[in-house]
């Protein structure tokens, strides 16, 4: 996506649970759909829905996971490093940081979580 999306299409994703645990879950390493579907607690069509909404928006890239024995899977990461509103002189402006997946190593899951139930609260 070249241009920044639009607000109200931003504050729909990420007002949905089920997205923000699977950004969560996709900021510490790459998961699978079914390895999403274990930790976040969701069914694996739930999975495909989000990921796709997610990846409309450029909010999480899919990988391929190369196995040595030939079957090789694809892997979800996170992009999403920020995501900002302000409000000046009466128009709401968004913007939204991503970065590679590779840049995330060693964040814990549950600061990630906790800023996004944060950042949501004052919404």
């Amino acid at each position: 996506m070249s241009e920044e999306p639009e607000l109200s299409d931003i504050l729909d994703i990420l007002s949905d649970e089920y997205a923000r645990d699977i950004l969560a879950a996709t900021s510490v390493k790459p998961m699978s759909a079914q390895q999403l579907a274990n930790r976040c607690e969701m069914s694996k069509p739930t999975v495909y829905r989000r990921v796709e909404q997610l990846q409309e928006h450029d909010l999480i890239e899919e990988q391929t996971k190369v196995q040595t024995s030939g079957n090789h899977y694809k892997v979800y990461a996170a992009t999403l490093s920020g995501f900002s509103l302000e409000l000046d002189e009466g128009r709401f402006e968004v913007s939204v940081s991503r970065s590679h997946a590779e840049s995330f190593p060693g964040q814990d899951e549950s600061d990630t979580a906790d800023r996004f139930k944060k950042m949501w609260e004052h919404l």
